[in-house]
């Protein structure tokens, strides 16, 4: 019988050697897949297999959050030429329409008193789709659908343009890597495929037709957050916020709200 076995397995130095390799394998495996996360002040795995998605960055299901409540509802295309703005005239001509049709929400320098977005600053291209789509009825809100039907299509972009010309408001924490901001504005949630807010908010980069966050009214942004949740506001293209906030509880609305409403002190 011994001699119908391989001569390398009945080695006993080959066999023990085979043997501390499983284990250091599985040892190491265990400590970098999950003893090593788990000392993580944000660990919230329930599993072995989620550990193991977390320590490797990937989500634990693909499907998880894939598909958003509600199919888009908007129609503007948002292309490099929106962010684009006019000369004085068109300042001028937005600033006049601003001050009659926005101001009473939005402020007459565009900062709102009333848990209107503040649009000081704002990108053009998201003050010009957010208006189409309210001119469309591709987003709720009565009055701002009433509004916007009554401006035409160059009242809008010198709205745009108006407001792009004001300074922006910053917040506190202007550093984003600092650990004051929350886990979900600095890496996401890999496991819920849920992308960090600096991806296209600001911080690192600045997707286009990404709204600028920062200063914006913290009830605001609850506000537009739960909706984006519930599927109730879903003029976002390709589901984009509506597939980021699905697996988003109450207190990371709340946190992340928190931190873009933070005004600058130096203000």
């Amino acid at each position: 019988m011994e001699r119908d076995r391989p001569y390398a397995w009945s080695n006993a130095g080959f066999r023990w050697s085979v043997i501390a390799l499983v284990v250091l394998t599985v040892g190491s495996f265990l400590v970098g897949f999950v003893v090593l996360p788990a000392v993580h002040k944000d660990f919230t795995v329930a599993g072995l297999w989620e550990s193991i998605c977390r320590a490797a960055g990937v989500p634990a299901r693909w499907d998880a959050g894939a598909t958003a409540k509600g199919k888009g509802s908007t129609d503007v295309v948002v292309v490099p030429a929106l962010a684009r703005t006019g000369g004085g005239d068109a300042i001028g001509r937005g600033a006049t329409i601003a001050v009659q049709q926005c101001s009473m929400c939005h402020g007459a320098q565009g900062a709102s008193e009333a848990d209107a977005p503040n649009l000081a600053g704002q990108y053009p291209e998201v003050v010009h789709k957010q208006m189409q789509d309210y001119k469309r009825g591709d987003r709720g809100g009565t009055f701002m659908q009433t509004i916007a039907r009554n401006l035409s299509d160059r009242d809008i972009a010198d709205i745009a343009t108006y407001y792009n010309s004001l300074p922006k408001a910053r917040t506190a924490p202007a550093r984003y890597s600092d650990t004051t901001a929350p886990a979900l504005v600095r890496v996401g949630d890999p496991l819920r495929n849920i992308a960090p807010c600096i991806a296209c908010h600001g911080g690192t980069d600045h997707k286009l037709g990404a709204p600028w966050l920062e200063g914006m009214p913290g009830a605001y942004l609850v506000a537009q957050l739960r909706d984006f949740r519930s599927g109730a506001r879903h003029n976002d293209s390709h589901a984009q916020m509506r597939n980021m906030t699905r697996a988003m509880t109450d207190g990371e609305i709340a946190d992340v709200a928190e931190f873009y409403a933070r005004r600058d002190k130096t203000d």
